[in-house]
């Protein structure tokens, strides 16, 4: 089991505080660890790290070349530290072990990715004449805050400070307070490469840390990623100084089903992208939109789909399904269920899971659920299936949604089903499929509504940290 320690100025040292929170094993539910909490103090002597790093220059004024080589150097770090990601991601999360170790090794490729973004003009731009020189430059906004939830917090953690860090941003991270070993594991392999003392630094804790980070003045920016009500509070709470904010916060996102789709392809990629991270990530399908004539066939498909998921620990090579990543998040979700059965829903379930102690919640279907009670995002291997009359309804509805994160669209024409994806105001919709990944490397995301502020896309996330100046010789003889 990896170990929590801050990273303060450059010193690595055990927070001095626990809150009232127990790390489990999630297939096991045994008991690993009190969660740690830096104390206010320390946090304090962290944002004053940051700040002196940027009052001085010494990270945002190196040069392009030095910055890119300090970054490759935790790239390599990152190599070496790969399953050791992984597995700590896996206990953390519930994630299975093999898809884990997928995120684990894409650490480092971020880190890559950004010095990619930085040499290749992402930080100069030269725009002027021979002899009249112009520059559009991207600088950081300030010392920046980076709060990561726990479905799979080292490998968006890398990416987001990987980029702050090539803009030129010293970093705060606060990993989740669920889910801390991975990012420990990252913050190690950044010290272990030579970053400057208070370039990049780590912090442990709950909302108390939170508030602290994001509500201090000297903190310029912010990058979170989780729920409404947290990016909410942030976005509030940042108004006051008018921080730069990046929220990417939850969706129920929808699926609507054409009525020529293929109802077996169908099932299957829905019933992988719902059980995708044991159902708990953000994009995954949550809402489908079906013709009448179709909905028990579909139901039909996805429940023998979902019969043949292998559910097993999380450590299980052979898994493809764990369990939910700690027991209150899985009795929130029964929870959920419950309220819709009362109210007049059908569930459907096709196996037990594992005979296994933990925070096992096998996959379901709901039926029968009133469309305006199910609007919240339930997180987990579950999907509730909606009759549509028409396509033109069923793009009316979800077009209704207060969020806007990410779609799908399943129909065998194409140029039908892509017209359908156009028309729904959604970040990221995906036609035929549920994958993961983005759909291609030029990827860009907004997130609309309540789903957020910003985007995700590599261009995206790297244009955040940086706000833009120009810089150069005015143009002479101009009338006014």
């Amino acid at each position: 089991m990896e170990t929590q320690l801050d990273l303060i100025d450059g010193v690595r040292c055990a927070p001095s505080q626990t809150l009232d929170i127990e790390l489990t094993n999630p297939s096991s539910g045994e008991f690993i660890a009190q969660v740690a909490q830096t104390d206010p103090a320390a946090v304090d002597r962290a944002i004053g790290a940051a700040d002196r790093v940027d009052k001085s220059g010494s990270w945002r004024l190196l040069n392009i070349s030095d910055r890119a080589a300090a970054l490759l150097r935790v790239a390599d770090e990152l190599d070496q530290r790969g399953d050791r990601i992984g597995a700590a991601e896996s206990l953390g999360s519930g994630v299975v072990i093999s898809i884990a170790r997928l995120f684990g090794g894409s650490l480092a490729g971020s880190f890559r990715d950004a010095v990619e973004q930085m040499q290749n003009g992402g930080l100069v731009q030269e725009v002027g004449e021979s002899d009249r020189p112009v520059e559009i430059l991207r600088i950081p906004w300030g010392p920046t805050v980076v709060l990561v939830p726990w479905n799979a917090p080292a490998a968006m953690a890398a990416k987001k400070c990987a980029y702050a860090l090539a803009a030129g941003a010293p970093v705060i991270l606060k990993p989740p307070e669920r889910a801390p070993f991975g990012c420990n594991v990252l913050a190690e392999a950044i010290a272990a490469a030579g970053l400057p003392d208070g370039v990049f630094q780590l912090v442990h804790g709950g909302a108390d840390v939170g508030i602290q980070l994001t509500t201090d003045m000297r903190i310029r920016c912010i990058s979170f990623t989780g729920s409404v009500a947290t990016g909410r509070a942030i976005a509030i709470a940042a108004v006051a100084d008018f921080k730069a904010v990046q929220l990417e916060l939850g969706g129920n996102n929808p699926v609507i089903i054409m009525p020529d789709a293929d109802i077996g392809k169908a099932a299957r990629s829905i019933a992988t992208g719902m059980t995708k991270l044991n159902g708990q990530w953000c994009e995954g399908p949550g809402k489908i939109y079906v013709p009448p004539a179709l909905e028990q066939e579909l139901v039909a498909a996805l429940l023998s789909e979902l019969g043949s998921i292998a559910i097993g620990a999380h450590d299980d090579p052979e898994a493809v399904m764990g369990p939910l990543s700690y027991r209150e998040h899985r009795d929130q979700l029964q929870a959920r269920i419950d309220e819709l059965v009362r109210g007049g829903a059908t569930v459907h379930q096709v196996c037990a899971g594992p005979d296994l102690p933990g925070w096992f919640w096998p996959p379901r279907v709901v039926t029968g659920a009133a469309e305006d009670r199910c609007v919240e995002e339930l997180f987990g291997p579950v999907v509730t299936v909606h009759a549509a009359s028409s396509i033109d309804a069923a793009i009316e509805l979800v077009n209704a949604s207060p969020y806007g994160l990410a779609g799908y669209v399943f129909g065998t024409d194409i140029e039908a089903a892509m017209a359908v994806a156009r028309s729904i105001r959604f970040g990221e919709v995906k036609v035929n499929g549920t994958s993961l990944l983005d759909l291609c490397p030029e990827s860009v995301q907004s997130f609309w509504r309540s789903s957020g502020l910003g985007g995700h896309g590599d261009r995206d996330v790297f244009r955040f940290f940086c706000g833009a100046q120009i810089v150069g010789v005015d143009r002479p003889g101009l009338p006014i």
